[in-house]
């Protein structure tokens, strides 16, 4: 099992960041990204912290539209 390695941010040419990953850490059965070659994740970080939080992308459930209200059948 390997639960940690030495990875690498790096900066490309064009701007973007990449964080590379060794490919025993990643290629682990354990590892929680299974099953893809490309997928979105999100980072986050606390400010004053050291530390990178990656979380596998979900996109947000959409909220239900309200349903229409009724008039009311009351007497006037």
């Amino acid at each position: 099992m390997v639960s940690e390695g030495r990875g690498r941010l790096f900066r490309r040419k064009d701007g973007k960041f990449l964080i590379y990953l060794p490919k025993d850490f990643a290629e682990d059965s354990l590892f929680p990204f299974q099953g893809s070659d490309s997928l979105y994740v999100k980072v986050s970080f606390k400010m004053k912290d050291n530390k990178l939080l990656i979380e596998r992308w979900r996109e947000p459930e959409p909220e239900p539209e309200p349903k229409p209200k009724e008039k009311s059948k009351g007497r006037a």
